[in-house]
């Protein structure tokens, strides 16, 4: 399943690649800041949704060549952001 994965993120990694540096954290933390401001309700719970995803689609790539204490602090990230859809989702 890696290797399939893989083979099927070259293109996106390679379109993200040839992006200038600034592209990719700016659209990440818009959304972000988007599901955080957005009223209640399933589009800011979509936004931080898709942050969440794009950060476990890197983390999944990433994953073997990571030692213990690198893995950790993704994993946090991950869950941090999908705590606040939920949250967003559910009216917090």
């Amino acid at each position: 399943m890696r290797g399939a994965v893989e083979r099927r993120s070259a293109v996106p990694l390679l379109w993200l690649h040839q992006l200038p540096g600034w592209v990719t954290p700016l659209a990440l933390g818009l959304l972000f800041v988007a599901g955080l401001m957005i009223p209640v309700g399933p589009l800011g719970a979509v936004c931080l949704m898709l942050v969440a995803l794009f950060m476990v689609w890197l983390a999944y790539l990433t994953w073997p060549s990571l030692s213990r204490q690198q893995k950790a602090p993704r994993t946090l990230m991950v869950l941090v952001v999908l705590v606040l859809a939920i949250a967003r989702t559910l009216g917090f």
